[in-house]
């Protein structure tokens, strides 16, 4: 008998829709910070952050709530 377990989830940002109102920075304080300008910036220093577990309906809200449809959630492998 095997196990299922979730998958793990990372987000990535559409840096060419992005126009840095920080909306998801704002929902995702413990995964985006700001840079100067407003743009968001994964505090875990990599191109697509990780979404940890109990943060999925978080980050699934900024992905929905995102004005610029800038954000997707990707199953990572």
């Amino acid at each position: 008998m095997t196990t299922r377990t979730a998958p793990h989830l990372r987000l990535h940002i559409n840096w060419t829709q992005c126009d840095g109102r920080g909306l998801c920075t704002e929902l995702l304080p413990g995964i985006l910070g700001r840079d100067d300008w407003g743009y968001p910036v994964p505090l875990d220093h990599t191109h697509e952050p990780h979404i940890p577990a109990g943060c999925e309906a978080e980050a699934a809200a900024a992905v929905r709530l995102c004005p610029r449809l800038a954000l997707t959630l990707m199953t990572a492998p």
